[in-house]
């Protein structure tokens, strides 16, 4: 039986109301770190219901643009695989510049009706740049190259942080290191990770 909320109601991200005995869908951990030419970005595997792992080995990371762009999303799949192939098409429309295909899908996200209702974020990477993509119309590219979204992504990003000012390790490694560090912190959070690179 999955787990149901006790109380009453419950404000969501947004500030809704989710009504008793809808079950609250927790978010992963993301990481993106850049060092040198080389960019990394990792996600780990747990799917969470309530209180509930119901799934180890979840992919939330995606190749686009023939390869040339890395996604990681965290939140409802379902809304972040529709904001992917929003950001695909813009992409597509902008020629593979990241940085206006990622403005253009915030602004979008910000005054679409229907997709303001998605409740998922996005980073976005590519050999130019490192990207988070909020539905408050927010466009974060870090300073250090180093962001994390979703439950565990501060644990994430702390680590990776330290990683990098103490490490001569290459980001796929320090991504692998710090998502392993979250994973046992963050109980939304497991060691069931996959990383890709440019």
């Amino acid at each position: 039986m999955l787990y149901q909320q006790n109380v009453a109601s419950v404000a969501d991200k947004r500030g809704a109301k989710r009504e008793s005995g809808d079950a609250i869908w927790r978010s992963t951990t993301i990481l993106s770190v850049r060092r040198g030419d080389r960019v990394a970005i990792g996600g780990d595997g747990q799917v969470s219901l309530g209180p509930v792992a119901i799934k180890q080995d979840a992919r939330k990371i995606r190749s686009l643009a023939d390869g040339k762009v890395l996604c990681g999303f965290a939140g409802s799949a379902a809304d972040a695989l529709a904001l992917l192939d929003r950001f695909e098409a813009k992409l597509s429309q902008h020629k593979d510049n990241v940085r206006r295909a990622a403005i253009e899908l915030a602004k979008d996200w910000r005054t679409d009706r229907v997709l303001r209702r998605l409740e998922s974020m996005i980073v976005v990477a590519s050999k130019d740049a490192t990207l988070m993509i909020g539905g408050s119309g927010d466009v974060i590219e870090p300073t250090d190259g180093v962001i994390g979204i979703g439950s565990g992504g501060m644990y994430a990003v702390a680590a990776a942080r330290a990683l990098v000012a103490h490490t001569e390790l290459p980001p796929e490694k320090i991504v692998e290191q710090a998502m392993r560090i979250a994973g046992e912190i963050c109980v939304y959070t497991n060691t069931a990770i996959s990383v890709e690179s440019l």
